[in-house]
């Protein structure tokens, strides 16, 4: 019960940042050039026409009337309809989507986090050895390679010149959806587990300098009991911290691979609702990104205490 209030400040304030995300992408929305009715009509269109598009779609109306309009049906998880092609509801199309942007996020943030601490605790047990400068020019190379520069190299390789993997996602898929993903999912990790490998590793190197590492050896307590239970578990507290910055950097290159793999997920569907300017599913979408953004950082908020008692005590 203690732990009551802090967590409920924190998610009062993930409230209020959605809030403010939402306002900023509906400004930006309403101070760009032209708006969906433009692109409706097409550039040929009279103005008279483009009059009537938008007094149809409700855009004549004052833009902040629109804006309250717009959270007070996002709070019942209501966003409107799109504004292009069969005017699907945005809630369905971010039901549609939504999926696929979590099953890459989840797979590609294990997969970092896995061979981050794995690497990590290498390096710093082998410090300023072979091992250790492999593993450095390892995390220099993936936090140097943006996605949009390493997505071309490795699709070059695997999946045109080697024939191992497919390009982009299919309809029509004769192969388990894994076997999709694994170009997607080593492309959107790489930058995160270079960082996190690199915090690992400064984080490990630093607990097993400590004391009561010092006792563990004097006491003979077996290399592999100490680097797993006494060194990993104590450094992984900024490796789990750090996790919920890198889901934010997941979730905006999450916009890059999907597109570039054309994969049904809320990235792709926010790219495609730009160029359109649907406005009601470019809200949608960054709104839901935000969220996750949010709920990841409470879920890392909420890890922090179990992994370090200090935090907890603090808290209460």
């Amino acid at each position: 019960m203690k732990l009551a209030r802090p967590l409920a400040a924190r998610i009062l304030f993930g409230l209020l940042s959605l809030i403010f995300v939402s306002f900023i992408t509906f400004l930006a929305a309403e101070l760009a050039p032209g708006d969906a009715a433009d692109v409706l009509a097409g550039e040929k269109a009279t103005v008279e026409t483009k009059q009537r598009i938008r007094e149809e779609m409700g855009l004549d109306r004052p833009w902040l009337e629109r804006y309250g309009s717009f959270l007070v049906g996002a709070a019942r998880f209501d966003f409107g309809e799109s504004y292009v092609g069969t005017r699907e509801p945005v809630i369905d199309s971010i039901k549609r989507t939504l999926p696929m942007t979590l099953r890459i996020a989840f797979w590609s943030i294990l997969l970092a986090a896995v061979v981050a601490l794995t690497l990590g605790t290498l390096a710093a047990i082998y410090e300023n050895r072979w091992v250790d400068q492999l593993v450095l020019a390892f995390s220099t190379l993936g936090v140097t390679l943006p996605n949009f520069v390493l997505a071309p190299v490795l699709v070059l390789i695997f999946a045109l010149q080697l024939d191992v993997l497919p390009t982009t996602w299919e309809q029509n898929r004769v192969a388990p959806d894994f076997y999709y993903l694994v170009l997607p999912v080593v492309i959107l990790s790489l930058r995160p587990m270079a960082t996190l490998t690199r915090l690992a590793r400064a984080s490990m190197i630093d607990t097993l300098h400590q004391e009561f590492i010092r006792l563990a050896i004097a006491k003979g307590v077996p290399p592999l009991r100490l680097y797993l239970k006494h060194g990993l578990r104590n450094s992984m507290l900024p490796v789990v911290t750090a996790l919920g910055t890198s889901f934010g950097f997941l979730l905006t290159g999450s916009f890059v691979i999907e597109t570039a793999f054309a994969l049904p997920g809320v990235g792709r569907l926010a790219i495609e609702s730009i160029q359109r300017r649907d406005e009601p599913t470019i809200q949608a979408t960054t709104l839901v990104a935000g969220a996750l953004f949010v709920l990841v950082n409470l879920l890392v908020d909420l890890i922090q205490p179990l992994l370090d008692p200090r935090i907890r005590e603090s808290q209460i």
